[in-house]
């Protein structure tokens, strides 16, 4: 589905995280969407590297690119280098930003604001060179415990991921008043659907779950799990709002959730009944209390304003459209 009327004809994008999750969906979206633009994907891809929690540095993987046929560049967004390169040699319309560091229990935190906050200025300053609308991906980790609803000035991140995004915000705030560039960050809150596999344990508990019961293992949740809830959104809705933020009605900082909160055991109860499989759950104590989220909801009403957004994948929806591909993987990648 076309989320815009413009079919971007002689227009140059610029995705950064491009082997990632969303990144790739976006790549593949702009590739069967608007052929006629022309898209660069920028990924650092990954490496024997890891991080002290043992995970990996980059999540970018070129299955997540099989099939695509624009433009890939291999480096690393703090490589200044490489930026002066990409703003000599280019002239991009549109840049999209889903390059980071994304692991929530990172502990590296000169790491992660060199990535996430220095780069990101940087690339603020090609944006500017090339009169170049940004869309960046923000993140529901902002708010930390903050209670739902949760919405934009009320943040109290509490990891330094969080306060990394939140620094990047207030970045943008800075610009949006010095720059004529629209520049529009989206709060992404739970994210699944195709394409996220190869963030490994970073990735959804649906994907996990489904796996799980796929393998034919009794779910495995923490006590109390019709409880904790999440706003969890399916990658067509992120994939919309993105789209729907190149032409925003104003610059800003923009909840992208469904506004619906939904339990863990909601997950596996709508799992098994599209797997067609009755495994008797296992509740295990949860050992994150007092440092757990336990119920985010997005505030999505000026998202819907000014970006014209509004998700169309419930829950059920979701997992009933990503369930093939949860198969594929397991078949392809686990099993």
């Amino acid at each position: 589905m076309r989320y815009i009327d413009d079919d971007l004809q002689d227009k140059t994008i610029l995705i950064t995280g491009g082997a990632g999750f969303i990144g790739s969906n976006l790549a593949f979206y702009f590739q069967k969407n608007h052929p006629q633009a022309h898209v660069v994907v920028l990924d650092s891809f990954r490496s024997g590297e890891t991080l002290s929690n043992g995970n990996l540095k980059s999540f970018g993987h070129f299955k997540n690119l099989l099939g695509f046929r624009g433009e890939i560049i291999s480096g690393d967004i703090n490589d200044k280098d490489l930026l002066l390169d990409l703003e000599v040699n280019y002239k991009f319309d549109y840049i999209f930003h889903e390059a980071a560091i994304s692991d929530t229990t990172a502990l590296e935190q000169d790491l992660m604001i060199k990535t996430n906050v220095n780069a990101y200025k940087d690339l603020l300053h090609l944006a500017s060179a090339h009169n170049a609308n940004m869309i960046y991906a923000s993140s529901a980790a902002t708010y930390g415990n903050a209670e739902s609803p949760q919405r934009v000035g009320r943040e109290a991140p509490n990891n330094v991921y969080g306060f990394s995004k939140l620094s990047m915000d207030n970045l943008s705030r800075q610009y949006m008043k010095e720059s004529d560039i629209k520049i529009v960050g989206l709060r992404y809150f739970n994210v699944y659907g195709a394409g996220e596999y190869f963030k490994n344990t970073t990735a959804s508990m649906i994907l996990q779950f489904g796996h799980q019961i796929l393998a034919g293992r009794n779910p495995r949740l923490f006590e109390g799990s019709d409880k904790i809830l999440r706003d969890f959104i399916y990658i067509e809705d992120i994939i919309q709002a993105n789209i729907k933020a190149m032409q925003p009605k104003h610059s800003g900082i923009y909840n992208v959730g469904t506004g619906k909160a939904r339990s863990f055991q909601d997950i596996v109860d709508i799992l098994q009944h599209e797997l067609g499989t009755q495994y008797e759950c296992e509740y295990i104590p949860n050992p994150f209390v007092g440092s757990y989220q336990f119920h985010t909801e997005a505030d999505i009403a000026t998202t819907k304003e000014m970006l014209g957004y509004t998700p169309a994948y419930e829950m059920e929806d979701g997992i009933k459209a990503y369930v093939d591909e949860i198969k594929r993987i397991y078949e392809e990648e686990v099993k």
